[in-house]
């Protein structure tokens, strides 16, 4: 079995158990991460994966992937496998997490938190869609724009890609802390250190 194609996946219960030993990364939006992250987790946006990858391959002990339900971390995982670094993934993510009772962190003030990505996706697919709808009552060539959305929907459900998350992870409210990318890598230099005894 390729571990490009599965990476290997723990669960909540076993994650908690583990926790001191492994180095957590969520490649949520900051936004999403403000709105409540596993405890020590450092966050490192799936679209800034690469710029970490020098610190990440120095890392001892593995490395735990987490996004909100497990997609973003799976193919995180694939994409630090194809660099030859060994990651695993939280099964369910950080909702399988909450959902087993186990804590969140959230930063103690000046973070707005954001929607859920996926939540973000479904909203503004389906306003995209109503106005589609909606326009069309004027003109019927209106009604292009909500099949648009309905066939990168399905395109999105085949890939198991999405686009429309992409595009919305770089708005301004995703990315309320732009140097985060600087503390998380310095972080990562830190644990890559060997300790010396």
């Amino acid at each position: 079995m390729n571990p490009q194609l599965n990476p290997l996946a723990i669960d909540a219960d076993e994650a908690l158990t583990r926790l001191p030993d492994l180095t957590v990364i969520d490649v949520r939006t900051p936004g999403e991460y403000a709105a409540g992250h596993l405890p020590e987790a450092l966050n490192l946006p799936l679209d800034r994966l690469e710029a970490a990858l020098p610190a990440l391959r120095r890392l001892p002990g593995e490395l735990l992937v987490v996004c909100a339900s497990g997609a973003r971390s799976e193919n995180a995982c694939r994409v630090l496998a194809g660099h030859g670094i060994r990651t695993l993934t939280l099964a369910g993510g950080t909702q399988g997490w909450a959902g087993r009772g186990h804590e969140l962190h959230r930063p103690a003030s000046g973070t707005r938190a954001a929607w859920a990505m996926e939540r973000q996706v479904r909203f503004t697919a389906g306003t995209i869609v109503l106005a589609g709808l909606a326009l069309g009552l004027l003109h019927p060539a209106w009604q292009l724009l909500s099949a648009g959305v309905a066939g990168g929907l399905v395109f999105s459900a085949v890939t198991d890609t999405c686009g429309m998350a992409a595009l919305l992870a770089k708005l301004p409210h995703n990315r309320p802390r732009p140097a985060d990318l600087e503390a998380t890598l310095a972080a990562l230099a830190q644990r890559g250190r060997p300790t010396v005894t």
